[in-house]
């Protein structure tokens, strides 16, 4: 009788860090990573607790908000990301910006007077609180789950609060109204980080990120520096400056340019980049969010970067030309 094959045995299980606790919106953008699903999911107080745990091994990735469609970039991952080496985004998800307000079972709507919340999520219900609880004070929270906890755990002084939609899945509050946000096409974009390592191979839908100083300050210094974009064809999808701390008036740019790495022309604009710039942050290139293709002009292909690169050895070399 033979005997029976071993076992194959189970590949560890994989950490992701993200901004915590439970039903945050952060949270609900980790749950659109396929690999992430079954796995670890470690809760953290902030983005740099969640990077450091990438760079120090204690997480395989971690999932941040980078851009906010209402408020812009967040400055606080895009100082981490500059500041912290051996980090490379892997992949970007957009999770809709929607609110709720909850409040201790059997609270009425009517009974409402002090509502707890994030002054961010604050400032953008602030049209329907003023519609619809027009003699409200706002309390100041934290973050947006922690103006819920403190309602359910006693501590909050509060009779409702503003909270992203997951809180319902995970405590249990009244439900006082939904979607009271007043831009409904508010969107958060997140990066999910890991360490260093290949970018995703190119899906002709991708987008690479950089964070880029200029060598000094001087008349045309930042044209210059955009110049090595558009000579080539690629377009910009985010630009911000970011100050870099050591004197009044530097800044570094944080870049989100249409294109992968192994694109020509996205490759020779790298070139131009390190060229110019002392430092140039490579962030990584990875599909977009909206899967949308990335469109150029011709005259801007991976075949004539090619062809021009080809003609330049052949005149080295003393080739003929035909």
């Amino acid at each position: 009788m033979s005997p029976e094959p071993a076992a194959t045995p189970h590949p560890p299980r994989r950490t992701y860090s993200y901004l915590g606790p439970a039903g945050t919106f952060t949270e609900a953008a980790l749950g659109q990573v396929p690999e992430a699903r079954d796995q670890i999911w470690r809760p953290v107080r902030n983005v740099g607790e969640a990077l450091a745990d990438v760079v120090e091994m204690r997480a395989d990735a971690a999932m941040i908000a980078i851009e906010n469609s209402v408020d812009g970039g967040v400055s606080t991952a895009q100082d981490a990301l500059a500041t912290m080496p051996g980090l490379r985004i892997v992949g970007e998800y957009l999770v809709p910006v929607n609110f709720v307000l909850v409040a201790r079972p059997g609270v009425r709507l009517e009974d409402v007077e002090l509502v707890a919340a994030h002054p961010v999520a604050y400032a953008q219900c602030l049209q329907w609180l003023s519609a619809h609880l027009p003699e409200h004070a706002h309390l100041p929270a934290a973050s947006n789950v922690a103006s819920a906890v403190g309602i359910v755990d006693g501590i909050s002084d509060a009779d409702a609060a503003i909270a992203p939609p997951g809180i319902l899945d995970h405590y249990d509050l009244e439900l006082l109204a939904k979607g009271i946000g007043d831009n409904p096409n508010a969107v958060t974009r997140f990066v999910l980080v890991s360490r260093t390592a290949p970018s995703p191979a190119p899906t002709g839908a991708d987008k690479t990120s950089l964070i880029v100083e200029l060598p000094e300050e001087y008349p045309g210094a930042l044209l210059e520096l955009l110049e090595q974009f558009a000579t080539r064809g690629i377009n910009l999808s985010l630009l911000a400056s970011r100050p870099i701390g050591d004197a009044l008036g530097r800044y570094r740019f944080v870049i989100d340019a249409d294109g992968h790495v192994q694109d020509e022309r996205m490759a020779d604009a790298l070139l131009g980049l390190r060229r110019f710039s002392p430092k140039v942050i490579y962030l990584g290139s990875y599909p977009r969010a909206d899967r949308q293709i990335v469109r150029y002009p011709e005259r801007y292909s991976d075949d004539v970067f090619i062809e021009a690169r080809d003609w330049l050895r052949g005149l080295i070399s003393g080739e003929p030309e035909a």
